[in-house]
């Protein structure tokens, strides 16, 4: 239990207050996707947005070395598209993974978006994926293993005949970007540490129409389907909390 950080009431309060900032964000980006923008427009609206709340900042920028505020990741795109000048168009799905820092602690979400009408699989594929998040936060509170966690999210994606991207995981979170514990979106439920109150995990269900397998772009960055089928992407900050969980963004 040692490993896992534990945040004091106060550091609770920035945690929530960052976190709100990264909602308002997310929110944001689905009223501006749409086809016609760019990705590097909804990035640099994401950023403005953040900074206009004072103390808060994006927390990928520089993490690593990335250079921009959000991951745009298009289709067959799995996490960490980079923005740029891609066009988003009709029948194109989007996520859009963000990160706030404020008070030196980091929360992290992603929502993936629908660019106008999309096809009846990649409506599916998007359900799907929110609807393993949805079920992963249900079966959350101090005491339960990782593998909870990990099961739920399998057992939601494969009864739909969807496919999990299992190199990509969830993982703890706080005074850095990525600590642990990792959170994989598979498993079994009596696997992995218990969780304790007051530590943070992001879970972040990300699934695919195709077979598992992924490739690296030549951006160095973008991680895609190795098929190329489509992807999506969600993902929650949580809070454990004694008795269930708070949505922290």
């Amino acid at each position: 239990m040692s490993d896992f950080q534990i945040f004091s009431p106060k550091e609770i309060e920035s945690l929530r207050h960052a976190g709100k900032i990264l909602a308002q964000t997310l929110e944001l980006m689905g009223r501006l996707v749409a086809p016609g923008i760019t990705t590097k427009e909804l990035d640099r609206a994401a950023e403005e947005f953040i900074r206009s709340h004072e103390g808060a900042t994006p927390a990928f920028m520089g993490y690593h070395g990335y250079p921009a505020t959000l991951c745009t990741s298009v289709n067959e795109q799995c996490v960490h598209g980079l923005p740029g000048d891609y066009v988003l168009k009709e029948g194109d799905i989007i996520a859009t993974d963000c990160g706030v820092m404020y008070k030196s602690l980091y929360t992290d979400a992603c929502r993936t978006f629908a660019v106008g009408r999309i096809s009846e699989e990649a409506q599916h594929l998007l359900t799907v994926s929110a609807q393993a998040l949805a079920n992963a936060v249900s079966v959350i509170k101090a005491g339960v293993k990782v593998g909870v966690i990990s099961s739920t999210v399998q057992g939601t994606v494969e009864g739909a005949g969807l496919t999990i991207v299992s190199a990509l995981t969830g993982h703890g979170l706080g005074k850095t970007l990525h600590q642990f514990p990792d959170v994989p979106n598979y498993g079994e439920k009596g696997e992995g540490p218990k969780l304790p109150a007051h530590t943070l995990i992001a879970v972040e269900p990300i699934v695919c129409t195709g077979k598992d397998g992924i490739k690296e772009s030549d951006d160095q960055w973008t991680i895609n389907t190795k098929d190329g089928s489509l992807s999506a992407h969600f993902e929650h900050t949580l809070l454990i909390l004694e008795d269930g969980v708070e949505v922290i963004a």
